[in-house]
């Protein structure tokens, strides 16, 4: 009697329990697993601008960033972005331009906290914009000649960006980074990036 109680109450628990496995797999995707998609709001900030003035100026723009998680700790990323708002060199007729760029890394994320994480990469990009002196004439340009035109002279440069993401809803992250964009080796303007967005994985 007792057999024929236990196997009708034993049949329904079996597919069950394998099907509460399986959604609990499911929710549990390993980060290793996921790529990502992020839209940062970012500012330029150029440095040491001119022969012997060595000026800053800032400019904005935006970011597209498409990559994908290597391990649980190693990531990498394609970016590419452009500029909204031009630099204006201080004291000068120069402003400068980032039309766009492209950007390649490969970096590494370590979680600070349950929904925290600090990270550091390291790449290429290449970069396209333009200097553009309105009056060349003006002795007051003269340290920033070598500037006007196709900027920067060096499209091809070394970058690295830090950062700190928070997680604010499932998978999904506020995040805050700084980093060197590029660096004109012909006119040793440097230029950083500062950037704040938001990055959902999936």
């Amino acid at each position: 009697m007792n057999k024929v109680v236990r196997t009708p109450l034993v049949c329904p628990l079996v597919p069950a329990l394998l099907l509460a496995s399986q959604a609990a797999l499911a929710q549990e995707t390993p980060r290793a697993d996921k790529h990502y998609i992020g839209l940062l709001a970012t500012t330029y900030n150029h440095r040491t601008i001119g022969e012997n003035t060595k000026e800053t100026a800032w400019g904005t723009g935006g970011t597209l960033v498409l990559g994908g998680h290597i391990t649980d700790l190693f990531h990498a990323e394609l970016r590419a972005g452009g500029g909204f708002k031009d630099a204006k060199v201080p004291n000068s007729d120069l402003t400068l331009s980032v039309d766009y760029y492209a950007s390649w890394y490969m970096g590494l994320h370590y979680p600070i906290t349950d929904y925290a994480n600090v990270y550091g990469q390291f790449g290429f990009s290449y970069i396209h914009g333009e200097g553009e002196i309105s009056d060349p004439a003006n002795d007051r340009n003269n340290a920033y000649l070598d500037l006007d035109g196709e900027f920067p002279d060096s499209g091809f440069s070394v970058s690295w960006i830090a950062g700190l993401d928070f997680e604010v809803m499932d998978d999904t992250f506020l995040v805050f980074e700084g980093g060197k964009l590029f660096e004109d080796t012909a006119t040793d303007v440097n230029t950083f990036q500062f950037s704040g967005g938001v990055r959902y994985e999936f």
